[in-house]
């Protein structure tokens, strides 16, 4: 009877044992990037694959550069593509916005990205039809508007509970309004051309009444409030150009570029303007791209090694005018 008793406490153990379920094992995640080449602007498209499904941030310049993201990205993983994230109202941000609704992505933007989408595809395109001749009316990339907007924060629901966290941010930072996204399983902070680390950066600024207004203390402001909100999560931060790095490390580095580049600026112009050269020489489109180079050789003297610095030719002239 005992032996029985215990054969049959036995049985019941290893019953149990066999009716438990595993305990589910997250797969590898990891976040990659695509970057253009210089017809793109060298703008990287991140993409995390969590094991399950991919979310791309930022779209690229053009839907064709958006398709060769794509591409990319199915050579790296067999996971779909759920979620596209716009991180500011740039067109190297948004232009792409089709090619990633075409294969099924949820596209999500703020409602600030939302709003001035309007404004900059008109400036733009103004801009590259008829000044740069790039594009022909015909063939500028269309208008395509994001499937989610939200106002302050967004959470990307992800399989198996996980989530991405969307805020926007404060001030205009690099545009005129600025989304960052974290993504806690991996420590990860993606922040668009908020920060370029060791990188130049792009000071053309926001578009705002058809004029490019750049915000430099908006823009640390930004930057300040990114190492406060995640100085304790021990993340690494994903620029839109440039190499990733420690949140304090790469928004230390931001701060001084945006700082001291701004400075430069300054007495470039005031100097123009003591030798009474400042409207001719600035506005006149004949002169003004030289000064342009001469202020890009001079922060490239300041910054050596940082790449891209052609951003600064073509863009600085937002922060020359806002002087």
């Amino acid at each position: 009877m005992k032996i029985s008793l215990i054969l049959m406490s036995v049985a019941f153990l290893f019953a149990g044992c066999a009716s438990k379920e595993p305990d589910y094992v997250l797969p590898t995640a990891r976040i990659s990037d695509y970057e253009s080449d210089v017809s793109g602007f060298n703008t990287k498209s991140f993409f995390y694959d969590n094991g399950h499904e991919v979310v791309v941030f930022d779209s690229q310049f053009t839907p064709e550069l958006a398709d060769k993201a794509i591409e990319y990205i199915k050579t790296q993983t067999d996971h779909p593509i759920k979620f596209l994230v716009v991180t500011s109202p740039n067109p190297d941000k948004f232009n792409g916005i089709e090619s990633f609704q075409k294969i099924g992505a949820k596209v999500i933007a703020s409602s600030a990205t939302n709003s001035s989408l309007g404004e900059v595809q008109a400036y733009k395109k103004n801009y590259f039809v008829k000044v740069a001749k790039m594009f022909t009316n015909e063939n500028y990339p269309k208008l395509t508007r994001p499937d989610i907007t939200f106002d302050k924060t967004y959470s990307i629901k992800l399989s198996h509970g996980e989530t991405v966290e969307l805020a926007e941010l404060s001030k205009s930072g690099v545009s005129s309004n600025q989304t960052v996204a974290f993504i806690p399983r991996i420590k990860a902070l993606v922040v668009g051309d908020l920060i370029a680390y060791k990188a130049h950066a792009w000071l053309e600024g926001g578009i705002y009444q058809g004029i490019a207004v750049p915000k430099i203390k908006n823009w640390v402001a930004d930057l300040n409030e990114i190492k406060d909100q995640y100085s304790d999560k021990d993340v690494t931060v994903y620029g839109g150009r440039g190499i990733s790095g420690k949140l304090d490390e790469v928004v230390n580095a931001q701060i001084d570029y945006l700082e001291k580049v701004d400075a430069l600026v300054y007495d470039y112009v005031k100097d123009l303007s003591a030798r009474g050269r400042k409207k001719k020489d600035l506005t006149d489109p004949s002169v003004a791209p030289k000064h342009y180079a001469e202020i890009k050789n001079r922060i490239e003297a300041m910054f050596p090694g940082y790449k891209y610095s052609y951003l600064v030719e073509y863009g600085v002239y937002g922060l020359v005018n806002s002087k």
